[in-house]
């Protein structure tokens, strides 16, 4: 393969992977951000219209909170339900919002940082795989 050809590759794919570790670099300083500075209500979790009883309740619930300028917020939960953590129609939580933006929530004892860490660690590993190759390319010639 031609030297320039696996330059653009690896350009294009440690572009890709810095995307990646910006993405989320991104994700976990908003969550702390909003965690930190955010407005703390509490909310309650809401079926999403439409649903029956009957049906099984949906992964991400609907949470209708109150802001400090007395707007009525319903969005959908940032996180999903799990067994451990299960978010029933009734119940309330405990949430942060940014004022700014009250879609941003966060739902406290419930973050899950996984996510955005994987694409830092996946990202950085793509970064590493285009500079490895550059250098096989290089060394190679």
């Amino acid at each position: 393969m031609d030297m320039g050809a696996v330059a653009v590759l690896a350009g294009i794919t440690a572009f890709g992977g810095m995307l990646a570790v910006l993405a989320g670099t991104y994700g976990l300083h908003q969550a702390r951000r909003v965690r930190a500075t955010g407005v703390r209500v509490q909310a309650l979790v809401k079926r999403r219209p439409g649903a029956a009883h009957e049906e099984p309740a949906p992964p991400r619930p609907l949470l209708q909170f109150v802001t400090e300028d007395d707007r009525v917020m319903e969005v959908v939960s940032p996180v999903p339900a799990t067994r451990r953590h299960p978010l029933n129609h009734g119940d309330n939580v405990l949430v942060s919002y940014d004022p700014a933006d009250p879609r941003n929530v966060v739902v406290h004892g419930r973050d899950r940082p996984g996510p955005e860490r994987a694409f830092i660690a996946g990202g950085a590993l793509v970064v590493l795989f285009s500079l490895t190759l550059l250098l096989v390319a290089v060394a190679s010639r």
